[in-house]
């Protein structure tokens, strides 16, 4: 009999049980039976699923090779954290039997990583009664049961084995490729015809779209910035008349960190005189809070809210006065200073507009110093925190450091060439050749009599002026022949396909799978040169690439069958077979250019002969 690596209570489809892996099955037991219910061999473990830390219910899922639905088990030892440790035990060891089968050669299709799906519902804290209700959410909004349930490993990837991008592990090239299959829907489904069809292979299919990945991996690889967004909770009504705030850690952080004030009474007032959601709940509702709020509005307000000893403590009085009550810092950095260039731009006889002045209105100067001091803590946790910089000076020994400050490094060619320079002989003799004759040619030019010239150039130009006549047949022309261009492409949008659904399905799939086709056919025979050499590239050779060449011609003779038969399906379904000849043109004509240039190639050996690309 089998030793046992591990086991735990975990039930199957609602009935309670023990769940045991050996060193060949994986086996469930129902309580007060024998034999077991659920029995899998190692070789068939294909996929592994597992729900998120912190879920209502700690489960796992098995994929099998030949069931993607495989087995759910769920872990019901108490306390939680015991059934969590339990699942990591399982998943720990299930996952080096898939890699195992993985590297066997067991797996025809690469199994999808343990992901982590959500699977039960958020549990949020009670809900406080009263004017107020703050619920803290400490857990996502998690995703529907349904969509963890299946897995679609079959559909993103023929061989996860082999990384597309040489830089990149085999997991994470095919996490990148499944995130760019599911984002484009036309290049799922053309990926499942050609690839998933047998037609071509992973690699062929990913040869010219490195981009794509590199553009996938690049937007998950950038560090998010903090939200410009000013922090201010909004109340929402709830059944009965309540107010319900929904708080959630990151909210707290925010508030914390534009309040500095709210952190200083949270830290002297929790927990020793006041619970956490007694302290949110009366912040709420009192006139410090108004007081952060962004609207001019809430200090209206404050004079119908209740008095609360504790928050009222630290109110500061409105910064309505002239000068705010905080001094900001000197702009040193050309980049955000406004004020830099100022002295550049002298008057040009527009008077200054006197009626956006802040301090009008004194009201609304507590609202602009706080949007003033927001921004600035953006700029500080964009830019980095760093002691106040000295006024930098302006001479000329600074000057090649200001500069720096404005250039964008993005508008500077690093990789330009300086050219070949050019060997010649007697490069002196040339060069003094030239100005000896430019000085022989050159003549004094009397400076008076210029100006006399120019002055009697001049006279008189208002009446010439005023004869000027401009031909209006070239511009009448232009804007008749862009009127017409525009009307047309119009026209085109407007008009809508009268073909059958199921018709122009068919018509686009044909046209989709020969483009992709044209592509690998001429990929294959003028590879082009990549800044991101896939393992395929590097390795492929020109007799590679020549049986390629010959395979994507045999697909490309067919495109006329394919046509051929959706002509009769068009007669069948009532629509003219022209129509679809006319629409299927284009692809036709590229598809018998390759063809035509891959006949004349084999027969001139290896040369094009009497073909012209375009």
């Amino acid at each position: 009999m089998p030793s046992v690596i591990c086991t735990a209570k975990a039930s199957y489809k609602k009935q309670l049980g023990s769940l045991e892996l050996t060193e060949a099955h994986l086996q469930w037991t129902q309580d007060g039976k024998k034999a077991p219910s659920v029995r899998v061999p190692h070789q068939d473990a294909a996929s592994l699923f597992c729900s998120k830390e912190g879920a209502a219910q700690v489960r796992l899922k098995l994929g099998l090779i030949n069931d993607d639905a495989g087995h759910n088990f769920t872990f019901t030892s108490t306390p939680q954290g015991v059934a969590y440790s339990e699942r990591e035990t399982f998943k720990m060891e299930l996952t080096n039997i898939i890699s195992r089968n993985r590297s066997s050669g067991l797996l025809a299709v690469a199994p999808t990583t343990t992901t982590a799906t959500t699977i039960a519902p958020t549990v949020a804290t009670p809900t406080l009664k009263g004017p107020v209700t703050t619920v803290s959410s400490h857990a996502p909004t998690p995703l529907p049961a349904s969509r963890a349930s299946t897995s679609r490993a079959a559909s993103v990837a023929s061989d996860g084995r082999v990384a597309i991008l040489s830089e990149q592990d085999a997991a994470k090239d095919f996490r990148l490729r499944k995130k760019v299959l599911l984002a484009s829907p036309e290049l799922l489904a053309l990926h499942k015809e050609l690839v998933m069809g047998g037609q071509i292979t992973e690699a062929e299919f990913w040869e010219g779209r490195e981009h794509l990945l590199l553009a996938q991996a690049a937007t998950e690889n950038q560090k998010r910035g903090r939200s410009g967004q000013l922090v201010d909770p909004r109340p929402q009504t709830v059944e009965g008349g309540e107010v319900k705030i929904v708080i959630t850690p990151q909210l707290v952080h925010d508030i914390f960190e534009e309040f500095p004030v709210v952190a200083k009474a949270y830290n002297d007032n929790v927990p020793n005189k006041l619970t956490e959601a007694e302290f949110w709940k009366r912040y709420f509702q009192s006139k410090l809070f108004n007081a952060h709020r962004a609207s001019i509005r809430s200090s209206a307000t404050q004079h119908v809210v209740k008095e609360d000893p504790i928050f009222d403590m630290y109110l500061e009085r409105d910064d309505d006065e002239l000068e705010p009550r905080r001094p900001r810092e000197e702009v040193s950095d050309l980049f955000i200073n406004l004020g830099a260039t100022l002295e550049d731009h002298g008057e040009t006889g527009n008077e200054k507009d006197v009626t956006m002045q802040a301090g009008r209105q004194r009201g609304a100067l507590p609202l602009i110093r706080k949007f003033n001091e927001h921004s600035e803590r953006l700029l500080n946790s964009a830019l980095g925190q760093g002691p106040p910089s000295k006024r930098r000076r302006t001479d000329s020994a600074d000057k090649q450091n200001l500069l720096s400050q404005i250039e964008y490094d993005d508008l500077q060619d690093h990789e330009s060439s300086p050219g070949v320079l050019l060997e010649m002989q007697g490069r002196q003799r040339y060069f003094e050749g030239q100005f000896g004759n430019m000085g022989e040619q050159r003549e004094a030019v009397d400076v008076r009599d210029a100006l006399v010239g120019l002055r009697n150039g001049l006279d008189g130009w208002e009446g010439r002026f005023s004869q000027l006549r401009v031909e209006k047949k070239s511009s009448d022309a232009a804007l008749l022949s862009m009127t017409q261009n525009v009307a047309s492409r119009l026209d085109i949008k407007t008009k809508k396909s009268d073909f059958p659904p199921d018709l122009f399905r068919q018509l686009m799939t044909c046209q989709t799978a020969a483009n992709e086709f044209l592509r690998q056919f001429w990929i294959s025979i003028y590879p082009p040169p990549s800044d991101f050499p896939t393992p395929s590239s590097l390795s492929s050779t020109a007799t590679q690439r020549s049986a390629k060449a010959a395979k994507m011609a045999g697909y490309l003779g067919k495109t006329h069958e394919k046509v051929d038969a959706l002509v009769r399906g068009a007669g069948v379904e009532g629509v003219e077979g022209g129509r679809v000849v006319v629409a299927m043109k284009p692809i036709l004509d590229a598809v018998d250019h390759a063809l035509a240039f891959y006949r004349a190639r084999n027969v001139g050996g290896g040369k094009a002969v009497g073909v012209k690309l375009v």
